[in-house]
Protein backbone atom coordinates (compact mmCIF):
# COMPACT_ATOMS: atom_id res chain seq x y z
CA UNK A 1 0.00 0.00 0.00
CA UNK A 2 1.09 3.67 -0.80
CA UNK A 3 0.49 6.10 1.71
CA UNK A 4 0.25 9.94 0.32
CA UNK A 5 0.76 12.99 2.52
CA UNK A 6 0.00 16.37 0.72
CA UNK A 7 1.95 19.11 2.30
CA UNK A 8 2.21 22.03 0.58
CA UNK A 9 -0.27 24.20 1.33
CA UNK A 10 1.69 27.68 2.46
CA UNK A 11 -0.65 28.09 5.64
CA UNK A 12 -1.36 31.85 5.68
CA UNK A 13 -3.87 31.87 8.42
CA UNK A 14 -0.74 30.83 10.44
CA UNK A 15 1.38 33.34 9.97
CA UNK A 16 3.52 34.84 11.38
CA UNK A 17 4.93 31.22 11.99
CA UNK A 18 4.91 29.74 8.70
CA UNK A 19 6.90 32.12 7.35
CA UNK A 20 9.92 30.18 8.37
CA UNK A 21 8.45 26.44 9.25
CA UNK A 22 5.99 24.64 6.90
CA UNK A 23 2.48 24.23 8.59
CA UNK A 24 3.31 20.46 8.72
CA UNK A 25 6.35 20.90 10.65
CA UNK A 26 4.32 22.92 13.31
CA UNK A 27 4.15 22.01 16.79
CA UNK A 28 1.62 20.30 18.83
CA UNK A 29 1.92 17.62 21.95
CA UNK A 30 5.89 18.00 22.12
CA UNK A 31 6.35 17.17 17.95
CA UNK A 32 5.07 18.16 14.24
CA UNK A 33 1.72 17.83 13.13
CA UNK A 34 3.66 15.33 10.54
CA UNK A 35 5.32 13.31 13.04
CA UNK A 36 2.11 12.45 14.29
CA UNK A 37 0.47 11.55 11.21
CA UNK A 38 3.81 9.72 10.33
CA UNK A 39 3.75 8.15 13.78
CA UNK A 40 0.71 6.43 13.23
CA UNK A 41 0.69 5.41 9.63
CA UNK A 42 4.74 3.75 10.28
CA UNK A 43 2.59 1.27 11.78
CA UNK A 44 0.90 0.07 8.92
CA UNK A 45 4.24 -0.90 7.07
CA UNK A 46 3.41 0.75 4.01
CA UNK A 47 5.28 -0.12 1.07
CA UNK A 48 5.96 3.43 0.20
CA UNK A 49 5.22 6.99 1.45
CA UNK A 50 4.72 10.10 -0.98
CA UNK A 51 4.97 13.55 0.62
CA UNK A 52 3.97 16.06 -1.65
CA UNK A 53 5.36 19.72 -0.84
CA UNK A 54 5.64 23.24 -1.51
CA UNK A 55 6.47 26.38 0.30
CA UNK A 56 9.90 25.22 2.26
CA UNK A 57 9.64 21.72 1.51
CA UNK A 58 12.80 21.44 1.49
CA UNK A 59 12.57 21.57 5.84
CA UNK A 60 10.00 18.64 5.28
CA UNK A 61 12.60 16.67 3.32
CA UNK A 62 15.00 17.67 5.48
CA UNK A 63 12.53 16.64 8.86
CA UNK A 64 11.62 13.38 7.60
CA UNK A 65 14.71 12.41 6.22
CA UNK A 66 16.52 12.96 9.75
CA UNK A 67 13.97 11.36 11.91
CA UNK A 68 12.42 8.27 9.86
CA UNK A 69 14.35 5.34 8.27
CA UNK A 70 10.85 4.91 5.82
CA UNK A 71 10.60 4.39 1.95
CA UNK A 72 9.77 8.23 1.43
CA UNK A 73 9.59 10.43 -1.72
CA UNK A 74 9.14 13.61 -1.78
CA UNK A 75 6.80 15.27 -4.66
CA UNK A 76 7.10 19.24 -5.50
CA UNK A 77 4.04 20.77 -6.12
CA UNK A 78 5.15 24.55 -7.62
CA UNK A 79 1.58 25.63 -8.53
CA UNK A 80 -0.87 24.99 -5.67
CA UNK A 81 -4.08 24.45 -7.72
CA UNK A 82 -5.52 22.07 -5.15
CA UNK A 83 -5.83 18.95 -3.50
CA UNK A 84 -6.86 17.04 -6.52
CA UNK A 85 -3.77 18.32 -8.26
CA UNK A 86 -1.93 17.36 -5.47
CA UNK A 87 -3.09 13.91 -5.42
CA UNK A 88 -2.45 13.60 -9.17
CA UNK A 89 1.07 14.81 -8.62
CA UNK A 90 2.04 12.41 -6.31
CA UNK A 91 0.50 9.26 -8.57
CA UNK A 92 1.73 8.26 -12.17
CA UNK A 93 0.01 6.02 -14.73
CA UNK A 94 2.13 3.20 -13.68
CA UNK A 95 0.68 3.15 -10.24
CA UNK A 96 -1.64 0.25 -8.83
CA UNK A 97 -2.69 -1.34 -5.84
CA UNK A 98 -4.26 0.41 -2.96
CA UNK A 99 -3.72 4.26 -1.71
CA UNK A 100 -4.20 5.87 1.22
CA UNK A 101 -4.37 9.45 1.53
CA UNK A 102 -4.24 11.51 4.70
CA UNK A 103 -3.85 15.33 4.35
CA UNK A 104 -0.68 16.43 6.50
CA UNK A 105 -2.10 19.51 8.46
CA UNK A 106 -5.14 17.43 9.99
CA UNK A 107 -4.63 15.17 13.17
CA UNK A 108 -7.73 12.47 13.22
CA UNK A 109 -8.22 10.22 16.15
CA UNK A 110 -8.89 6.97 14.41
CA UNK A 111 -7.88 3.16 14.06
CA UNK A 112 -5.98 3.27 10.76
CA UNK A 113 -6.40 -0.39 10.71
CA UNK A 114 -10.41 -0.53 11.32
CA UNK A 115 -10.35 2.41 8.89
CA UNK A 116 -8.87 0.37 6.22
CA UNK A 117 -11.15 -2.94 7.03
CA UNK A 118 -13.77 -1.16 6.33
CA UNK A 119 -14.54 -1.72 2.35
CA UNK A 120 -12.56 -2.03 -0.82
CA UNK A 121 -12.45 2.19 -0.80
CA UNK A 122 -13.11 4.07 1.95
CA UNK A 123 -13.70 8.25 2.95
CA UNK A 124 -13.07 9.47 6.65
CA UNK A 125 -16.38 11.57 7.80
CA UNK A 126 -17.28 13.76 10.56
CA UNK A 127 -20.57 15.44 11.48
CA UNK A 128 -19.90 18.91 11.46
CA UNK A 129 -21.87 22.18 12.45
CA UNK A 130 -21.40 24.16 9.13
CA UNK A 131 -21.10 21.86 6.42
CA UNK A 132 -21.08 24.94 3.72
CA UNK A 133 -17.04 24.71 4.78
CA UNK A 134 -16.45 21.71 3.46
CA UNK A 135 -16.58 18.56 1.12
CA UNK A 136 -19.85 16.94 2.00
CA UNK A 137 -20.77 13.09 1.66
CA UNK A 138 -24.88 11.63 0.94
CA UNK A 139 -25.11 8.02 2.19
CA UNK A 140 -27.54 5.44 0.95
CA UNK A 141 -27.68 2.33 1.59
CA UNK A 142 -25.00 2.10 3.82
CA UNK A 143 -23.07 3.18 0.49
CA UNK A 144 -21.65 7.18 -0.30
CA UNK A 145 -24.02 8.12 -2.92
CA UNK A 146 -22.43 11.65 -3.56
CA UNK A 147 -20.12 14.37 -3.20
CA UNK A 148 -19.82 17.37 -3.27
CA UNK A 149 -17.48 20.35 -2.89
CA UNK A 150 -18.56 23.39 -0.19
CA UNK A 151 -22.24 23.09 -1.81
CA UNK A 152 -24.26 25.90 -0.86
CA UNK A 153 -27.40 24.62 0.25
CA UNK A 154 -26.00 21.00 1.71
CA UNK A 155 -27.84 17.89 1.82
CA UNK A 156 -26.21 16.45 4.68
CA UNK A 157 -23.41 17.44 7.85
CA UNK A 158 -21.35 14.88 7.04
CA UNK A 159 -17.53 16.40 6.13
CA UNK A 160 -15.17 14.53 4.39
CA UNK A 161 -12.05 15.03 6.81
CA UNK A 162 -9.11 14.63 4.66
CA UNK A 163 -8.79 10.85 5.07
CA UNK A 164 -9.53 8.51 1.70
CA UNK A 165 -8.39 4.62 0.94
CA UNK A 166 -9.09 3.68 -2.65
CA UNK A 167 -8.22 0.28 -3.72
CA UNK A 168 -7.14 0.85 -7.40
CA UNK A 169 -5.09 4.23 -7.03
CA UNK A 170 -4.72 3.75 -10.71
CA UNK A 171 -8.58 4.54 -11.58
CA UNK A 172 -8.31 7.30 -9.27
CA UNK A 173 -4.97 8.67 -11.03
CA UNK A 174 -6.91 8.91 -14.69
CA UNK A 175 -10.12 10.54 -12.86
CA UNK A 176 -7.83 13.38 -11.52
CA UNK A 177 -6.17 13.45 -14.76
CA UNK A 178 -9.72 14.12 -16.66
CA UNK A 179 -10.15 17.43 -14.28
CA UNK A 180 -6.25 18.11 -14.95
CA UNK A 181 -6.41 17.81 -18.72
CA UNK A 182 -9.66 19.95 -19.32
CA UNK A 183 -8.74 22.52 -16.72
CA UNK A 184 -11.94 21.75 -14.28
CA UNK A 185 -12.30 23.58 -10.94
CA UNK A 186 -14.55 24.14 -8.09
CA UNK A 187 -13.81 26.92 -6.19
CA UNK A 188 -11.03 27.87 -7.96
CA UNK A 189 -9.22 24.69 -7.36
CA UNK A 190 -8.20 21.45 -8.93
CA UNK A 191 -10.71 19.10 -6.21
CA UNK A 192 -10.37 16.15 -4.98
CA UNK A 193 -13.95 15.36 -3.91
CA UNK A 194 -14.90 16.17 -7.40
CA UNK A 195 -12.34 12.96 -8.93
CA UNK A 196 -14.79 10.80 -6.63
CA UNK A 197 -17.58 11.56 -7.61
CA UNK A 198 -17.28 10.68 -10.83
CA UNK A 199 -15.64 7.22 -9.50
CA UNK A 200 -19.52 7.20 -8.34
CA UNK A 201 -20.85 7.88 -10.80
CA UNK A 202 -18.98 5.30 -13.12
CA UNK A 203 -20.08 3.12 -10.31
CA UNK A 204 -17.26 2.77 -7.99
CA UNK A 205 -18.85 1.58 -4.05
CA UNK A 206 -17.55 3.60 -1.52
CA UNK A 207 -17.87 3.26 2.00
CA UNK A 208 -18.34 5.60 4.96
CA UNK A 209 -16.33 5.97 7.98
CA UNK A 210 -17.26 7.99 10.86
CA UNK A 211 -14.00 9.10 12.86
CA UNK A 212 -14.12 9.63 16.63
CA UNK A 213 -11.96 12.94 16.46
CA UNK A 214 -10.35 15.05 13.73
CA UNK A 215 -8.46 18.25 14.60
CA UNK A 216 -7.83 20.70 11.69
CA UNK A 217 -4.39 22.63 12.61
CA UNK A 218 -5.17 25.42 10.14
CA UNK A 219 -5.46 28.39 12.60
CA UNK A 220 -3.81 29.30 16.16
CA UNK A 221 -6.96 28.81 17.74
CA UNK A 222 -7.39 25.11 16.35
CA UNK A 223 -3.55 24.28 16.85
CA UNK A 224 -3.98 24.95 20.31
CA UNK A 225 -7.12 23.35 20.53
CA UNK A 226 -5.59 19.57 18.78
CA UNK A 227 -2.73 20.37 21.32
CA UNK A 228 -5.41 20.33 24.27
CA UNK A 229 -6.66 17.14 22.80
CA UNK A 230 -3.62 15.30 22.18
CA UNK A 231 -2.22 16.24 25.60
CA UNK A 232 -5.34 15.01 26.81
CA UNK A 233 -4.69 11.38 25.97
CA UNK A 234 -0.80 11.10 25.55
CA UNK A 235 1.49 13.19 28.23
CA UNK A 236 1.80 11.56 31.51
CA UNK A 237 2.37 13.40 34.70
CA UNK A 238 5.28 15.42 34.82
CA UNK A 239 7.20 16.65 38.24
CA UNK A 240 9.50 19.79 37.75
CA UNK A 241 11.42 20.49 41.37
CA UNK A 242 10.98 24.14 41.89
CA UNK A 243 7.90 24.28 39.74
CA UNK A 244 4.52 23.24 39.40
CA UNK A 245 3.19 21.64 36.36
CA UNK A 246 -0.27 20.81 36.47
CA UNK A 247 -1.43 18.00 33.47
CA UNK A 248 -1.68 17.42 31.40
CA UNK A 249 1.12 19.45 29.46
CA UNK A 250 4.62 17.90 27.60
CA UNK A 251 7.76 19.50 28.88
CA UNK A 252 10.65 18.04 26.37
CA UNK A 253 13.44 16.92 28.60
CA UNK A 254 16.04 19.03 27.07
CA UNK A 255 13.46 21.91 28.12
CA UNK A 256 14.88 24.15 31.08
CA UNK A 257 12.10 25.23 33.66
CA UNK A 258 12.64 27.24 36.87
CA UNK A 259 10.67 28.98 39.25
CA UNK A 260 7.53 28.34 37.40
CA UNK A 261 3.32 27.17 37.03
CA UNK A 262 3.12 25.12 33.87
CA UNK A 263 -0.19 23.81 32.89
CA UNK A 264 -2.74 22.89 32.32
CA UNK A 265 -2.92 22.15 28.53
CA UNK A 266 0.89 23.43 27.79
CA UNK A 267 3.65 21.84 25.42
CA UNK A 268 6.90 22.70 25.56
CA UNK A 269 9.77 21.93 23.24
CA UNK A 270 12.95 21.09 22.88
CA UNK A 271 15.95 23.42 24.66
CA UNK A 272 13.42 26.05 25.61
CA UNK A 273 13.96 27.76 28.79
CA UNK A 274 10.95 28.78 31.21
CA UNK A 275 11.70 31.00 34.10
CA UNK A 276 9.74 32.93 36.43
CA UNK A 277 6.47 32.48 34.69
CA UNK A 278 2.92 30.91 34.81
CA UNK A 279 1.71 29.46 31.22
CA UNK A 280 -1.03 28.05 30.29
CA UNK A 281 -2.94 26.52 26.92
CA UNK A 282 -0.01 27.46 24.97
CA UNK A 283 2.86 25.86 22.67
CA UNK A 284 6.19 27.24 23.25
CA UNK A 285 8.42 26.27 20.36
CA UNK A 286 12.21 24.73 20.51
CA UNK A 287 14.64 27.38 21.84
CA UNK A 288 12.60 29.69 22.77
CA UNK A 289 13.08 31.78 25.77
CA UNK A 290 9.79 32.87 28.23
CA UNK A 291 10.72 34.63 31.60
CA UNK A 292 8.72 37.24 33.91
CA UNK A 293 5.43 36.15 32.18
CA UNK A 294 1.87 35.25 32.19
CA UNK A 295 0.12 33.78 29.08
CA UNK A 296 -2.26 32.25 27.86
CA UNK A 297 -3.99 30.73 24.87
CA UNK A 298 -0.66 31.58 23.06
CA UNK A 299 1.91 30.49 20.46
CA UNK A 300 5.60 31.41 21.08
CA UNK A 301 7.98 29.90 18.03
CA UNK A 302 10.99 28.24 17.68
CA UNK A 303 13.91 30.44 19.48
CA UNK A 304 11.45 33.23 19.98
CA UNK A 305 12.22 35.10 23.42
CA UNK A 306 9.41 36.77 25.38
CA UNK A 307 9.55 38.73 28.55
CA UNK A 308 7.64 41.36 31.00
CA UNK A 309 3.77 41.72 31.55
CA UNK A 310 1.84 39.62 28.49
CA UNK A 311 -1.51 37.55 28.80
CA UNK A 312 -1.59 36.39 25.12
CA UNK A 313 0.55 36.13 22.32
CA UNK A 314 1.11 35.03 18.75
CA UNK A 315 5.07 35.04 18.16
CA UNK A 316 7.00 33.47 15.11
CA UNK A 317 10.05 32.66 14.92
CA UNK A 318 13.66 34.44 15.88
CA UNK A 319 11.41 37.19 17.63
CA UNK A 320 11.70 38.99 20.54
CA UNK A 321 8.96 40.48 22.64
CA UNK A 322 9.30 42.50 25.72
CA UNK A 323 7.89 44.99 28.42
CA UNK A 324 10.20 46.59 30.61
Amino acid sequence: MKVIIPAAGIGSRLRPHTHTIPKSLLHVAGKPILAHILDTVATLEPKEIRIVTGFLGEKVREYVSSNYDLNTTFVEQRELLGLGYAVHMALSEADSGPALIILGDTIVDTDLSAFLAEGDNVLGLMKVDDPSRFGIAEIGDGKISALEEKPVEPKSNLALIGLYYVSDCRRLYESLGKLVTSDRRTRGEIQLTDALQNMIEAGVKFAPYTVDGWFDCGKRETLISTNRHLLEKLAPPIKIEGSVVIPPSYVAPSAQIEASVIGPYVSISDKARIKNSVIRNSIIGFEAEVRNVILTDSLVGHRATVFGDFKELNVGDSSEIGSL
